[in-house]
């Protein structure tokens, strides 16, 4: 990895997080992307590589172009991108949810993955070289009761996935998705806005997955030799069979 330079939007916290340091012991340079400048300097300064910030909401196009175009000369050159960058509120059917947890989905997690990958495509293609990441979800490949725009959002960044595979192919650019099922994360805690119960109650009664165990498949589909393509990882824990079906110890 050394040498290798990695870009990875959301890293303040969780899954984004953990890819971070788990690249920093191999020797990656980062460039780490959040909206909390706060908790990006923490991370800096406990990762033992050289790092690069850019503080932005992937949600902001004009943000999302500033931010890449700001790169000094010595990083502008992305070797992997890790679109991570995502959220989901509420947990309500269609009829009685709210609007603006729907435009906050549809933005963080569909046009924001869309807009950095833009961003980052020019040298990509130029140098006919590099890898994309992009994390969805077991929501976008299964549809479960009351995720309905969430579960749509993931569904389009699989798509979006799919379809950048088939326009960079000719580039030799690497393109592929991670899925992960119950990751215990703050994502939860983000979903039911605060409600510590709520969110407790998601992993209370299983072994869910950890962000270090997405960081870890993460860091297998940048390591395979650059021939190969990992174009697709679906990561559950034991305890969940898929979107619906939960083994919850009593």
């Amino acid at each position: 990895m050394k040498n290798t330079t990695i870009l990875i939007t959301g890293a303040s916290s969780g899954i984004g997080k953990a890819t971070a340091e788990l690249f920093a012991k191999n020797g990656a340079r980062l460039i780490l992307c959040g909206r909390r400048q706060e908790r990006l300097d923490q991370l800096k300064d406990s990762l033992n590589t050289e790092v690069h910030l850019l503080n932005f909401d992937v949600r902001d196009r004009t943000a999302v172009f500033e931010a890449i175009e700001s790169l000094p000369s010595q990083w502008k050159q992305i070797d992997v991108l890790i679109n991570n960058a995502g959220n989901a509120h509420g947990l309500d059917p269609v009829q009685t949810a709210d609007l603006d947890d729907w435009d906050a989905m549809i933005d963080g997690n569909v046009k924001g993955v869309m807009y950095v990958t833009k961003a980052i495509l020019p040298q990509m293609i130029e140098r006919k070289a590099g890898q994309i990441i992009n994390l969805g979800s077991i929501a976008g490949l299964e549809v479960y009761p009351n995720g309905n725009v969430y579960c749509a959002s993931k569904f389009a960044v699989d798509a979006f996935t799919q379809g950048l595979r088939i326009d960079l192919n000719p580039y030799g650019i690497r393109v592929g998705a991670i899925h992960p099922g119950l990751v215990e994360t703050e994502f939860s805690m983000v979903r039911f806005k605060g409600d510590e119960t709520r969110s407790k109650n998601v992993y209370a009664t299983i072994t869910a997955l950890q962000a270090q165990d997405i960081a870890h498949a993460i860091e297998y589909m940048v390591a395979v030799p650059p021939h190969v393509t990992i174009a697709d990882i679906t990561l559950l824990p034991t305890d969940q069979a898929n979107a619906t079906v939960v083994n919850r110890k009593q």
